[in-house]
């Protein structure tokens, strides 16, 4: 027995020599939620891209152009001679409707009235694919959008007219592009 509390002794001196431990959380996140909400918003890209494909394919009327930014626009009235689109400061004036992605008017431009917005420099809450599109029109031109939900109402939808996760098609007309003195304006 002796032996046994001299060996014991012996251990306990050695392991209280041991440098100490940082503790582990209690609680380890291993980014699964992360990782399920990418792969959410993935399928619901593929879902969008889905829809807005078979409505492009439906629509013999117009030519749709993929834009960099992740939607599609024709042009129903076009400017064929002006160059000059929006530049960063510019002031536009224009209009627009939304309508789901089918084309059925949700709300009309009448009843959101003539905007002005100034290019990336305003707090106007403008979805993003309207942001980027106003950036491609010139003045007098009328274009017809058709956003993913991303690059529209996203998750929180548009009050009770627009719900989450839901692509739209809007119809825009640019009826003014007043230039700021920005250095690099045409």
């Amino acid at each position: 027995m002796h032996r046994f509390l001299i060996i014991t002794g012996v251990f306990l001196a050695f392991a209280s020599c041991k440098a100490p431990e940082a503790r582990k959380p209690v609680s380890q996140s291993s980014g699964s939620y992360i990782n399920a909400s990418i792969e959410r918003n993935k399928k619901l890209n593929k879902a969008d891209e889905k829809a807005i494909k078979k409505i492009i394919g439906q629509d013999s009327k117009r030519e749709y152009i993929p834009s960099e930014n992740g939607f599609w626009y024709a042009y129903e009235v076009q400017d064929s001679l002006d160059e000059r689109t929006p530049k960063l400061g510019d002031v536009v004036t224009f209009d627009y409707n939304i309508a789901s992605i089918t084309g059925k008017e949700v709300v009309p431009k009448e009843e959101l009235g003539t905007q002005t917005y100034q290019i990336d420099q305003s707090n106007q809450e403008l979805i993003s694919g309207l942001r980027d599109g106003l950036k491609l029109m010139k003045e007098g031109e009328t274009v017809t959008f058709l956003f993913p939900s991303h690059k529209a109402f996203g998750y929180y939808g548009y009050e009770d007219k627009v719900g989450m996760n839901r692509p739209i098609k809007s119809t825009v007309t640019l009826h003014e592009i007043k230039t700021t003195n920005n250095k690099d304006q045409k």
